[in-house]
């Protein structure tokens, strides 16, 4: 049997729910877990001298993990974050999947490039979220984070202004790349932005996955304002990372399938 795993500090039923049901389908004897790591090093140790074979990670781990690896694809090492470990015999690759989703929903939903953007965070998935607007053309970008040094730093890489808070400010794009509304988290009943904010514009986009309907992208359907989902962003990272360990592309049938089970499980 060939495992595959995720590691994460708030581990969810996302992976091991799309990836085991893809196993399932495909026929293949394969099992994916999720784990929540007290040691990275000695968790990603493991993957190496346990031979397993894929591993997805997630915050907050995804800038931290670099050191461990043995080589940084260019999807990673464009953006120095991480969220994918392929291990071939003992040689670990990493990966990032997060981008080509998120460049994916951009491209899918037609985002206008002219389009002002609020993007809130300055974590690793908040990287590959800035860097898919900026490839996508995006140049009114303001990068919200707290931590001035981590938000100056990502927004001057792109090229995009940075601001400390939110305040009352809007924008034509609200996205939030925290843990804010996360399940099991300390602001999991807050706002990432206010409801004027999510009022006024024409697209808020949660990359949080877990819940599906967090409290931003529900009060954003309550104002009829358009939303791209964290659950969208899952779906599409964790069929690259299926096709990256397996080899095998599934249906779109398949992966069709595959979102609704992996949903189930958090109604």
């Amino acid at each position: 049997m060939t495992l595959c795993i995720s590691l994460s500090a708030r581990p969810s039923n996302n992976g091991t729910r799309f990836h085991n049901h893809l196993y399932e389908a495909l026929g293949l004897n394969w099992i994916y877990k999720a784990f929540a790591p007290t040691d990275l090093s000695q968790a990603i140790a493991g993957v190496r001298g346990l031979g397993i074979r894929g591993c997805a990670i997630s915050m907050p781990y995804k800038e931290d993990v670099i050191a461990l690896v043995d080589r940084m694809d260019p999807s990673a090492s464009a953006i120095d974050s991480v969220n994918t470990i392929v291990n071939d015999d003992g040689v670990l690759t990493a990966h990032n999947t997060d981008y080509s989703a998120i460049a994916q929903l951009i491209a899918r939903d037609r985002l206008d490039s002219a389009a002002s953007v609020l993007l809130r965070g300055s974590g690793g998935m908040a990287k590959a979220t800035a860097a898919a607007f900026r490839d996508a053309g995006f140049t009114r970008v303001t990068i919200v984070a707290r931590n001035e040094q981590n938000g100056r730093t990502l927004a001057d890489l792109y090229g995009f202004s940075w601001a400390a808070e939110v305040g009352d400010a809007t924008a034509d794009i609200l996205v939030n790349v925290t843990p804010i509304g996360m399940a099991g988290g300390a602001e999991e009943h807050t706002l990432a932005f206010s409801e004027e904010a999510i009022a006024a514009a024409s697209v808020v986009f949660d990359v949080v996955a877990l819940p599906a309907e967090t409290p931003l992208i529900a009060a954003a359907r309550s104002a009829d304002t358009p939303v791209i989902t964290g659950a969208e962003v899952a779906t599409l990272q964790a069929l690259e990372q299926f096709v990256l360990y397996t080899g095998i592309r599934p249906s779109a049938e398949q992966v069709r399938e595959a979102e609704e089970f992996m949903r189930a499980g958090n109604a």
